[in-house]
């Protein structure tokens, strides 16, 4: 068994976050010990681990629910939870689009200016204060 600390440190999940799953119903309810402290065993660790992988590929609450949902009846069809990896898939792919043309509008605006002269004549300060001068809409 593990204490919420304990199982904090295994999975670099903070605590409050572990109790925030809780509370969502993503992880079990833990037992509590004479004390009244969280107890966590094995299936709360992998469990917590699988949120954690899942939420680090950016997936919200509500698709790693429904991927919990799926993993707890093993004899379901795995459709859904590929069609949730390929919606995020294509979300991640939408975000990339999106910081290309701030990473090519960026660079624009920063060669701009050289940097050496003062900033009642910058480049920079004037493309933030006027949408104009941008060349595309970001």
């Amino acid at each position: 068994m593990f204490s919420i600390g304990e199982l904090s440190k295994r999975t670099k999940v903070k605590v409050p976050t572990i109790r925030y799953y809780e509370e969502m119903g993503l992880l079990p309810e833990a037992e509590r010990s004479s004390g009244n402290q969280r107890r966590y065993d094995q299936a709360g660790l992998e469990r917590l681990s699988f949120i954690r992988h899942a939420r680090d590929l950016g997936f919200s609450i509500e698709a790693i629910s429904s991927l919990i949902e799926l993993q707890e009846h093993p004899d379901r069809s795995c459709e859904a939870a590929t069609d949730i990896a390929t919606s995020q898939l294509e979300e991640v792919r939408t975000k990339i689009k999106r910081l290309r043309t701030l990473e090519k509008e960026l660079n624009r605006i920063s060669k701009g200016c050289n940097g050496k002269g003062v900033s009642e004549d910058c480049y920079v300060l004037a493309s933030l204060a006027d949408h104009g001068l941008c060349d595309r809409d970001h």
